[in-house]
């Protein structure tokens, strides 16, 4: 694709310069097209998946089954977004590894295939277009983000993804 000034460019939130090819545990977040709570409940800090969430959830294990380099760590599926901690492992196979945003890539066009087939939506997004990550670079780091995804359903009316939460804060401060 040739360089075009008057179109817009996003700006990678990958860390520039980075090998994600390379072994490591990446934490990630992957948000559904407009935070839709599409993937089930949270009833007393338990997640209640609905079907769209088991599809999400089968998914997100395909990745593991697809790719021999790739571990799943802790993770979690919310109403409208998913953490999760991918490990790419060190093989000794020469076989080309994905990049990490062309696993999530992957990921993601699986989960939408099936998830717009059973709606019958056939080829409408399901995801936001990019996903944050962290990289894990020690112990300490791993040990916070699990524990974070761990507790996250325990604070879901919390959380900033929650629309919920975001409409009864703008109705809160409506003054009487």
């Amino acid at each position: 694709m040739t360089y075009d000034p008057d179109r817009p460019r996003r700006n990678s939130l990958r860390l520039k310069g980075y090998d994600y090819t390379q072994p490591g545990a990446y934490f990630v977040t992957i948000c559904t097209k407009n935070r839709e709570c599409l993937f089930g409940e949270i009833v007393g800090g338990i997640v209640k998946l609905n079907e769209y969430g088991r599809i999400t959830a089968q998914s997100w294990q395909w990745l593991q089954q697809q790719y021999n380099y790739v571990e799943l760590d802790t993770w979690v599926i919310m109403p409208n977004h998913l953490h999760g901690i991918i490990v790419l492992t060190d093989t000794s196979s020469n076989m080309k590894r994905k990049t990490l945003g062309r696993l999530v890539g992957a990921f993601k066009t699986v989960s939408a295939n099936k998830i717009n087939q059973l709606r019958q939506t056939l080829g409408c997004p399901v995801w936001q277009r990019d996903f944050y990550d962290r990289i894990n670079r020690n112990d300490r780091s791993l040990e916070i983000t699990r524990q974070y995804i761990t507790e996250n359903p325990l604070k879901w009316h919390e959380d900033q993804e929650n629309l919920d939460r975001i409409q009864e804060m703008q109705f809160d401060q409506i003054p009487f």
